[in-house]
């Protein structure tokens, strides 16, 4: 006989099943169209169990219409996907007691109470976790008998996602779950994120804080036109984009001709305002060990020397041309 899961354990899949059966999400060819409009164009896709996966893209890039398919909202026009191995839309009743879904903003009765709205979620399912410590560790304690409409935009986001985890789904859809936080919530929600990927949870990240996706995510798909145009970890995509700088500070006039003669050739030099270096190229341990050298050999003793690592924002920028904007 399965183990019944702990009530006072905020997360975890009710399920018994295997991590490693299938991954969580599987889109193929996925295609979707409003009209004359392709919003997704043969898009493909996969989003590993138990790793946070971040699903990046501009406004009008088909992000929000993918993950309305997987969540079994819109139906393909052509493609497939999986989610947990069914069909969103046709396995729909089977699908649904094992995903969580936070909605960015709706889904919830305006003049419900924020705990009693949470209760009612928590009793449609079979295991639900504690739902007093999840009220408390979302730092929902006060605001229990306010009704939602009532509730600040914070609040509203914390309530949200404690409705998509209360029942321990074992994939999770988080669209922008920190908008409107203050930054000790937000840093409770990413440690909630964090124990649900321990816990074995797939979570699907939408977000337009980089900085989130780069702290959270295990693996990002950066989407542009309806087409994923870039995967990998933030790591792998920081390192694929634009070159990596060191910079340093010194007596103005330095000779950088001499200095790129020392450089690998692929690497730049410049005074960016007098007396401010950069060199740009592929920075490494010897690349920062030949800069120090011949600053040592010209009599130059380099301050405020940095590397500079390019940032999800900036491979984003550079993949797609725009910002991302909420």
């Amino acid at each position: 006989m399965r183990e019944e899961p702990s009530p006072s354990h905020l997360t975890g899949p009710a399920s018994g099943e295997a991590a490693g059966e299938a991954p969580a999400v599987e889109i193929v060819g996925l295609v979707k169209r409003y009209g004359t409009k392709t919003a997704v164009d043969g898009l493909s896709l996969t989003v590993a169990r138990g790793a946070v996966t971040a699903v990046l893209g501009p406004n009008g890039a088909g992000k929000t219409t993918t993950i309305e398919t997987c969540e079994g909202y819109r139906r393909p026009d052509a493609g497939t996907v999986r989610v947990l191995g069914l069909d969103p839309v046709a396995d729909a009743s089977a699908l649904r007691p094992r995903i969580g879904v936070m909605l960015q903003s709706g889904g919830v009765y305006p003049g419900a109470r924020a705990a009693e709205m949470l209760r009612h979620t928590a009793s449609l399912h079979a295991h639900p976790v504690d739902v007093d410590a999840l009220i408390t560790r979302l730092g929902l304690e006060g605001c229990g008998r306010t009704t939602y409409r009532r509730l600040s935009g914070g609040q509203q986001q914390r309530l949200a996602l404690a409705m998509a985890v209360v029942g321990r789904p074992e994939l999770v859809f988080l669209d922008e779950p920190t908008a409107g936080l203050d930054p000790q919530a937000r840093r409770a929600t990413w440690d909630l994120v964090r124990e649900l990927r321990a816990d074995g949870v797939g979570v699907v990240l939408t977000t337009h804080h980089m900085d989130e996706a780069e702290q959270l995510a295990d693996q990002v798909h950066i989407i542009d036109a309806g087409k994923v145009i870039a995967s990998g970890s933030p790591e792998e995509l920081c390192r694929g984009g634009a070159e990596n700088s060191l910079r340093f500070t010194g007596r103005p006039g330095l000779d950088l001709a001499s200095l790129l003669k020392a450089l690998p050739a692929e690497c730049t030099a410049a005074e960016l305002v007098p007396g401010s270096y950069r060199v740009t190229g592929n920075v490494t341990p010897q690349l920062l060990a030949t800069v120090a050298s011949w600053c040592a050999q010209h009599g130059v003793l380099p301050d405020r020397l940095s590397v500079e690592r390019h940032t999800l924002e900036d491979v984003f920028l550079e993949l797609t041309g725009k910002e991302l904007r909420a």
